[in-house]
């Protein structure tokens, strides 16, 4: 899939943009150009890197032009660039809907106007039911993806489009596991919201196989979730405590926007929502279930057994589970 591609990251140089830069280099892809807005992330990047098949390129995706000439020959997109911080966003919303809604539009038009052969966009589980506005401008960004093949011409245009979807990553940036752990080096209470609080629970090696796999087999205008386990808030507490020391905890209430539980299905996707392997898979209502079956050769079924996909119920990681995905995780140093 990768051999010989041109691909593109937006917001290339995040997190995520990195580890995915570094997986895509152990390919034979021809050239990965990194777009971003932050100058000085992008010198440390390309000195860390030192791979000359990386491009960078100073960009912004609210600028419809800039995107047209940074896409030029490129054959798969990945699109991470977003606002992505909860109360940021509630200060800031007109700004979000420029670059998540917005933005997102661009790199739509601008994927068609070059002819990208796959352009993937990587949204959140606040995408459902959202209750802050970031999550309502990454429910817009999915559904322009899923909408956009509708309006391609397929005798002009080879571009599909898709759509993920998952949690946050574990040790990300502004995720909560590094934030407990800087409150206990620092002998500092955890401020906990909720214990009742439940999360999904992914780990960056695990998001880069599920990326890299919906690349290579996912369909245009769907939306693709991983099978993910579940954690409690309490027992990520307690994991903690184990590997660094107990300090304490205080309840400090949920924030404005902020669930008690993810869902990364609701239970009305869920009556468009199969069963594919190691993933779930929410279909576009205009495609009818014999072509869908068709399309994965009858490797997929419709999901009948769950209400909705929460970590509420999802099956748990035990505290022990959690200890060894901690301790081999960059966080412990």
């Amino acid at each position: 899939m990768f051999d010989g591609k041109k691909i593109l990251i937006t917001g290339g140089t995040g997190s995520l943009g990195q580890s995915l830069t570094k997986r895509l280099l152990e390919t034979n892809a021809d050239t990965i150009r990194i777009l971003s807005r932050n100058e000085s992330q992008q010198v440390d990047m390309e000195s860390e890197f030192n791979d000359d098949r990386l491009r960078f390129l100073i960009g912004d995706i609210r600028d419809l032009d800039r995107l047209k000439t940074a896409f030029e020959d490129i054959d798969i997109i990945y699109h991470a660039a977003a606002l992505k911080h909860v109360p940021v966003i509630e200060y800031n919303p007109f700004e979000a809907i420029k670059t998540n809604v917005q933005g997102s539009q661009n790199v739509i038009d601008a994927a068609l106007f070059q002819n990208v052969e796959k352009v993937i966009c990587i949204g959140t589980d606040k995408a459902v039911s959202p209750l802050n506005t970031y999550g309502a401008t990454k429910l817009l960004m999915e559904k322009l993806f899923v909408s956009a093949n509708n309006f391609l011409n397929e005798e002009r245009h080879r571009t599909k489009f898709l759509a993920l979807r998952y949690g946050n990553v574990v040790g990300s940036s502004g995720s909560v596991i590094p934030k407990f752990i800087k409150m206990i080096k620092d002998g500092k209470k955890i401020s906990i919201t909720d214990p009742n609080m439940t999360r999904f629970s992914i780990i960056m090696n695990q998001a880069l196989d599920f990326i890299l796999d919906c690349t290579v087999n996912g369909n245009a205008s769907e939306i693709y979730i991983p099978k993910l386990k579940s954690y409690s808030i309490l027992d990520i507490k307690d994991a903690l405590f184990e590997i660094f020391g107990k300090t304490d905890f205080e309840q400090v209430g949920i924030r404005p926007g902020e669930k008690l539980h993810e869902v990364l299905i609701n239970s009305e996707e869920i009556r468009n929502s199969w069963d594919l392997n190691n993933k779930f898979m929410i279909s576009n209502p205009s495609k009818s279930n014999d072509d869908i079956v068709q399309n994965y050769d009858g490797k997929i079924s419709k999901i009948d057994d769950m209400n909705e996909y929460s970590s509420q119920f999802a099956t748990r990681h035990t505290k022990d589970e959690l200890i060894d995905i901690i301790s081999k995780s960059d966080l412990v140093k």
